[in-house]
């Protein structure tokens, strides 16, 4: 559990709250859920942009084969702990 709350949108304001709403609806597409840690970093606008950056980066990358990126995936969450 976290020890603060996911962001919600409808309490932010409003550019940020329909950015957070877009980002959410496609995570939930992508993952079926909406993950504590995204809801978390939505609290700072930025920080969300710039963690989508990332996610786009590594799967647009083709320098590595599919599954070796996602065995890599599982291996560094089973390192952290991550349930993810």
């Amino acid at each position: 559990m976290a020890r603060i709350a996911g962001a919600e949108p409808r309490n932010l304001k409003f550019l940020h709250g329909l950015f957070t709403r877009f980002v959410y609806r496609m995570t939930e597409r992508k993952l079926g859920k909406v993950v504590e840690p995204l809801r978390i970093v939505a609290h700072h606008s930025k920080l969300l942009w710039a963690t989508g950056q990332v996610e786009q980066a590594m799967m647009s990358s083709h320098l590595v084969d599919e599954s070796l990126k996602s065995l890599a995936e599982i291996r560094t969450a089973t390192l952290v702990g991550c349930p993810f």
